[in-house]
């Protein structure tokens, strides 16, 4: 069994019921979800027409015992800044949330599930697309 980070897009395609996404949750035995997919979830959220039923949702989701909320502390700081140069360096940038949500699984040794296909470029990352 895996320990995992839910990007965003794997939080909305297990609630959207997709086989790949729920699959990855059900088979693993710890989840995480970091302070940068929380906020993205809640953004979402409450710009859409449901907020109410997707945040009630959601905190069902994360009373799991398996499921826990990641801070970003200083740590998380020190594998952003070294992923940040990384891919500077190669000139492959992706969006700083995900440089966030990157430096996270890698601080916890979690892997990440996402649906983006720019954490390839991320040397190191323990990766579920």
């Amino acid at each position: 069994m895996k320990k995992i980070l839910l990007d965003t897009n794997s939080y909305v395609a297990f609630k959207r019921n997709e086989p790949a996404a729920v699959r990855s949750i059900r088979q693993s035995e710890f989840i995480g979800i970091n302070a940068t997919v929380l906020g993205e979830l809640l953004s979402g959220f409450r710009a859409g027409s449901k907020e109410g039923a997707n945040r009630k949702e959601l905190n069902l989701f994360l009373e799991s015992p398996r499921v826990q909320v990641l801070a970003i502390d200083e740590d998380t700081a020190e594998y952003y800044a070294k992923v940040f140069c990384d891919l500077k360096k190669k000139g492959r940038p992706i969006p700083t949330n995900d440089i966030w949500v990157a430096a996270s699984a890698m601080q916890h040794g979690l892997w990440l599930v996402s649906k983006d296909e720019h954490f390839h470029e991320v040397e190191g990352l323990l990766l579920l697309v």
